[in-house]
């Protein structure tokens, strides 16, 4: 990792690279100065295949920066907070990776596609509060990247929001959602013992 610049970084599997999506991070790498790509390490041969796009797009194969696999999820989680910006993958969004990164207070940029596993970054954010980091396309997603890059007050202001709702918004706060969960399975006991069908409900939100 360099000592000063801007890290974008992406933990995804590289499966989820997709050349659209690859060629706007080309893009974010020419605009930002001194910005690096963090990704996280795949096999030999995509690495490779990464650093050689990367330069065939015009950018030098060390602005790509890959993590090695931890066998610590303490270790890894604290090397997250090393990154400025999470980046998402279309049409298959971040996941997991995702849920990392705001849990330990990294903003995360996406823009949804039509499918469930291109909303679930979008679904996330917003159960975090951070609807502003959802991109109504991958132009919007690329100008918003180059933004929050750009402007060390935009960035500080967001991640600081991140910061204050992870005490309190519905994503990480468990005993809230096993608060609902309990009630959607007393509902569905109400419904057995009563002898009405299975049917779709909404469990009331709540605190």
């Amino acid at each position: 990792m360099p000592a000063t610049g801007f890290v974008f970084a992406c933990f995804n599997n590289s499966y989820k690279f997709t050349p659209e999506v690859f060629d706007v991070w080309v893009r974010l790498l020419k605009t930002v100065d001194g910005s690096v790509l963090w990704l996280s390490e795949p096999n030999d041969s995509a690495s490779r295949n990464l650093k050689s796009e990367a330069e065939r797009r015009g950018v030098s194969a060390e602005c790509l920066v890959f993590a090695p696999f931890l066998q610590s999820i303490d270790e890894h989680l604290a090397r997250l907070t090393l990154a400025d910006l999470f980046l998402d993958t279309l049409p298959c969004n971040a996941h997991t990776t995702a849920s990392d990164a705001l849990f330990m207070g990294v903003p995360v940029l996406t823009t949804p596609g039509p499918t469930f596993a291109g909303r679930v970054a979008a679904s996330l954010l917003s159960a975090i509060g951070l609807r502003e980091l959802i991109a109504a396309s991958l132009p919007a997603y690329e100008a918003r990247a180059v933004e929050l890059a750009n402007n060390p007050e935009a960035l500080r202001a967001v991640t600081a929001k991140l910061k204050a709702n992870r005490a309190s918004f519905p994503l990480f706060d468990a005993a809230r959602f096993t608060r609902h969960l309990e009630a959607a399975f007393a509902g569905m006991r109400e419904r057995h013992r009563r002898g009405l069908p299975p049917e779709s409900f909404t469990v009331a939100s709540g605190p």
